[in-house]
Parts: structure tokens; sequence; C-alpha cells
């Protein structure tokens, strides 16, 4: 039987679900794949990552192993492992310092409004002003390079970002008409913000954390890349790149290998990203 109108009408929208289905279990099979590897890692690799084995120095991948040997004869298999739960787990502590103080700040100028909303933004412009890696060269001055270095200089600049996403979204919701009504009734500008505007902002909260924690393992990759981030020997997919380069002619795995590990996991944040935004958002699925 042909195809009804109706029927007609309805497979763009039927390809579509199937479209951001694709993108939701594409992006959380990749993260859910990094974090089980994580926490293996801290029950098992294969070797020691910070064994020395020199006779078996710069071995190409299954030479020595299933992905080959560093210049110091360490295994770059385990050495992957160990490095995705430093860089997941820097990511996630300053993804949710950032994001926690980010939200409350934002939705409270929302509810106050005046002088405050307008103070906020301008620390929010000064912190722009200041890239990650700047304010990590200088909090290691004071507090030395470190994990604790690298999540506080990553929360600083995640503070802004969530307090301007979270601003905007909660003066949205301000003008809703429940949000009129329960003020109407008399209730306080905190009830409501706990009550009625942070719940009706979190599925935005939640889409922008899972966008930031991709910017936050490339930002953590690039501090570790300067030295900025957790003390050797603990093994990091940033530091792994910076000692690759002086044997990119020789050895280029040891370059290739966390290269595509720090582009798969932002690859996979950012299309779990794209995926929650069209599910928990269904103005933004039908712009697109």
């Amino acid at each position: 039987m042909a195809p009804t109108v109706s029927d007609q009408m309805r497979a763009p929208r039927r390809r579509f679900k199937i479209s951001r289905r694709t993108d939701l279990m594409v992006g959380g099979g990749i993260i859910a794949f990094l974090v089980a590897v994580a926490l293996l890692s801290l029950v098992w690799t294969p070797l020691p990552p910070a064994k020395m084995q020199i006779v078996h120095k710069l071995q190409p991948p299954l030479a020595f192993g299933v992905l080959g040997t560093d210049q110091f004869g360490r295994d770059i298999l385990s050495m992957l492992m160990v490095g995705c739960w430093n860089s997941l787990s820097i990511a996630i502590a300053a993804v949710s310092m950032g994001g926690m103080l980010g939200s409350v700040a934002g939705v409270a100028a929302a509810a106050v409004r005046g002088p405050f909303e307008a103070l906020l933004m301008r620390a929010c412009d000064v912190v722009f002003a200041l890239p990650p890696i700047l304010s990590a060269m200088m909090l290691g001055a004071f507090l030395g390079p470190g994990r604790l270095t690298a999540i506080i200089a990553i929360a600083s600049f995640m503070i802004p970002v969530f307090a301007r996403v979270t601003l905007a979204t909660a003066l949205q919701a301000w003008s809703r008409d429940y949000v009129l009504a329960a003020r109407a009734i008399g209730n306080s500008r905190f009830t409501i913000s706990v009550r009625h505007v942070l719940p009706n902002i979190m599925s935005q909260i939640i889409v922008q954390v899972t966008i930031q924690l991709g910017l936050a393992v490339l930002t953590e990759a690039g501090l570790s890349f300067l030295g900025l981030g957790i003390a050797p020997p603990a093994p990091t997919w940033g530091r792994m790149l910076a000692d690759a380069q002086t044997y990119l002619a020789v050895a280029p795995w040891l370059a290739i290998l966390p290269g595509l590990a720090i582009a798969l996991c932002v690859f996979g944040f950012n299309m779990l990203g794209d995926g929650l935004r069209d599910m928990l958002d269904p103005r933004e699925a039908n712009r697109r």
C-alpha cells in the first residue's frame, strides 16, 4: 500500500530521532568505555606504568606489549590506562567545582538582579581575560605543579562559563507563568529559585557539564604538556605528548597514541553533549 501523507510527514521525524539517538549512544558508549578503562587501571594494568625496561625501549606496537614501549621501556598501554584515570578525575573534579559554584552564582544573580548581576558579569569578563594556562602558571608559582593546581586552574575558568549560562536560562525561567504564580502567592525569591527555577534549568546545566568536560580534558592535557599537571612519574596524556616530541621521527606512536586518546575523549563528550541537548531541549532539536 502506498504511504499516506501523514506517513510521509512522520518519516523525517523518525529519521531525526534515530540520528539523535545515535549521537547519544555513540558519545555515551565512548565515555562509558573510557570510564571503564580508568576504573580498571586502579586495580590492574598489563605492567606497572612506572616500570622501566631499558633493554626494551622504543619497541613498536605488538613487538613488546600491545602498544609498544617508550624511551624508558615503559609499557604504553599501561601508561594510557593510568593517564585516562588522571585526565578524567581532574576534569570531573574541576567541572564539578566550577559547575556548582557558577550555577549557584548564576541562579542567585537572576533572583537578586541589580548590582550583584552586573558585578558577576564583570567578574566573568575578568576571568575570561585570563586563560586556564596562564591561571595555572600563576597558581603554580604559589602552590607548585600538581593535581590541585590543575583542578583549581580549570575550575576557575569553568565558574564564569556556568554562571553566564545559568544566568541566561534562569532569567528566562523567571518570566514564566509558574514563577509569576509562585511570586503571587508570596513565595520568597530563595524558595522560587530552589523549587521552581533550578529544577527547570537543570537540563541545560547537565548539557553544559558534558560539553565542558571535553574542554576540561583538553585543558588538562595542555597543562600537563607544559609541566603544570600531575608530577612525574604518574603518567598523563599531555606529558606523554610532551615527552614524545624528541622521538617523533623514530617512534611516532609515542605521540599518535596519546593524541588519539585525547581526541577520542573530547569527541565522546561532545557527541554525548549534542545528544543530551537534543533529547532534553526539543526546541534545539527542531532548529537542527
